[in-house]
Parts: C-alpha cells; structure tokens; sequence
C-alpha cells in the first residue's frame, strides 16, 4: 500500500460521493454490503491489474482496449506506446473509463480525466521520477526505451464504484 492517509480520505470520500450520486438500479447492486473501503480497495489492487480502458475516437466512436493498470495513491495508472490509437485518442480527447474485474468476485469501475505523466514536449509529473523507478523495477529496467517508446497516464476520478460481495475471499485467495 502506497497511499498516505490524506489518499484514503480522498478515496473514501469519492467512493461514497460516487455511490450516493449513482442510479438506484446501481445501488440495488452495490450497497453498503457489498463494495469495500478507500482502505479494503488498496489492499486487494496490488501489483499490475489487467484495465479495460475505453476511449473515444474523433467520430465519438467508443473504443475499449486492454492495458496495465497499477492503483498508486488511490488512481489508476497505465501507459502504451506513443504511437497507439489510444494515446491519439487520450491527448485529444483526455476523458477517459477503467474498469478493473476479476469474475463475480470484483468490478472497480472509474470515470475521470488523464494526465500524461511523460509528456515528449513538456516538463514531466513532478512524481514521475518515483513512479518510473516503480515501473522500471516492476517490469525491468531495458523493457522499454522508457523516454520515447511508451507514454504513461494518471485517470484522476471523479466517479468510482466497487463490486465486492466478500472482502475476506479476495484477500484470502491469489490471484490468477
């Protein structure tokens, strides 16, 4: 776990915006007995976490595609190459939804806005320097030309909702 606890407040107090906001048909789903804490959630989103990342093309054609996603200080953070049609998609048009599943056992599903991280034109994330030492050792240092080959994103949330009917069944068994 990474985050501080000013990141949990900040998590637990969007979770509970997003729930609160949600439709009535979502909240007979995901309820009080079945969603996890700001502190359950960083607990079981650990390591690399396969992400289903839709964007939007410059028709408004929806487009989803798989990618790498790390939970770092309560959101989502996740890179491609450059040259991807998701990376075009994401510098025009930086909305952007996740979601996160593993069967019947758990859906984290985020709404936000991305931040590339490693912009080629511009002054990096002041935080950058941390999370590439993240990445590089979680995936090795000469995996990638990290400088040009792959752009990396922070989704800032401001809607997130978790499905998770048994906290203690997801932090008991391994992932596959």
């Amino acid at each position: 776990m990474r985050e501080t606890p000013e990141d949990l407040e900040r998590l637990q107090t969007l979770l509970d915006a997003s729930l609160a906001g949600s439709t009535s048909h979502l909240r007979s789903i995901i309820n009080a007995d079945r969603t996890l804490t700001a502190a359950q959630l960083t607990r079981v989103l650990t390591g690399m976490c396969t992400l289903a990342l839709s964007t939007v093309t410059a028709k408004g054609e929806p487009r989803i595609s798989g990618v790498d996603g790390h939970f770092l200080r309560g959101k989502w953070h996740f890179g491609t190459a450059r040259t991807a049609a998701k990376a075009r998609h994401l510098a025009a048009r930086p909305a952007a939804s996740v979601a996160h599943m593993r069967g019947e056992d758990l859906g984290v599903f985020t709404h936000g806005t991305v931040e590339i991280l490693n912009p080629p034109d511009r002054d990096p994330a002041a935080d950058w320097p941390d999370l590439l030492a993240y990445f590089k050792e979680f995936y090795g240092d000469d995996l990638f030309d990290w400088e040009n080959e792959v752009v990396y994103y922070r989704l800032h949330p401001h809607w997130m909702t978790v499905f998770a009917p048994d906290f203690a069944r997801l932090v008991a068994e391994p992932r596959a």
